[in-house]
């Protein structure tokens, strides 16, 4: 049959996973009959694609996947699509931030992950990819300040994957360019997209695609931009979204 919705975008933590990183029962079921029926699932996750793939491997599938924020599209598991890296003059502006703010942090290379307690001087900024860098902070004023400071270096797409962190991706590198890129690979258009999400690196494809859908514990934003919202994460919202969505036409 010719369904109006061809492609479902999850993000994964506050949206597919439960708040203990796995995924129910039901919802695997429910993921599986949808690709059974003919619908691509997509995991669009501000995770590197080898902390996302052993999720896509338990659902078994095989689609194009979106990592760290867009930064990465893959056209099927350890096929590259397209990736697109940090200027490493502002990854070193960034870490300099970090360290004045004394904030944790956090930066994806190609290779791996580096944080506030793996982070030593001997790390070469310049010899290395950088696909994603983010800070996490508490106090608000101390974030606002990082937010101000970010948005004066210019060059930089800026969310987030909780109200206490910031995600900095290259200017132009989002969810929804990702997704697009996808949907070039598989022949759809954005509207036959339904993309779910509960955070502002979400935001952008949830308003890009034709049904963009906000878990219920979603961030207000991402609520009000949404065109429906669901049950949480923890309460198998994405059985809703395919079950009264995707598999039943309207």
């Amino acid at each position: 049959m010719n369904r109006k919705y061809g492609l479902l975008a999850l993000d994964m933590d506050g949206t597919l996973l439960r708040d203990d990183q796995t995924i129910s029962e039901e919802t695997v079921k429910w993921i599986k009959e949808a690709v059974r029926q003919g619908v691509h699932v997509c995991l669009s996750t501000g995770r590197a694609f080898k902390n996302a793939y052993p999720y896509a491997q338990q659902l078994e599938l095989t689609t194009p996947m979106v990592t760290v924020n867009g930064s990465e599209v893959w056209r099927a598991p350890y096929d590259l699509y397209r990736r697109a890296l940090l200027d490493v003059k502002l990854v070193r502006q960034m870490h300099d931030l970090a360290v004045e703010t004394g904030s944790w942090f956090w930066a994806y290379t190609v290779e791996q992950v580096y944080n506030k307690n793996t982070w030593d001087e001997h790390i070469d900024i310049e010899s290395n990819e950088w696909l994603k860098f983010g800070y996490h902070t508490e106090d608000d004023e101390i974030r606002h300040h990082i937010l101000m400071s970010l948005q004066n270096m210019g060059g930089l797409e800026i969310t987030n994957s909780s109200p206490h962190n910031l995600e900095i991706n290259p200017l132009g590198v989002n969810k929804a360019v990702g997704i697009g890129q996808v949907c070039e690979l598989l022949g759809l258009e954005m509207s036959q997209v339904v993309a779910c999400g509960d955070s502002l690196n979400d935001l952008a494809v949830i308003q890009a695609a034709g049904l963009g859908v906000a878990m219920g514990n979603a961030q207000q934003t991402v609520k009000d931009e949404a065109d429906i919202v669901v049950a949480g994460n923890n309460d198998d919202g994405i059985v809703e979204v395919i079950r009264d969505y995707i598999l039943r036409g309207e």
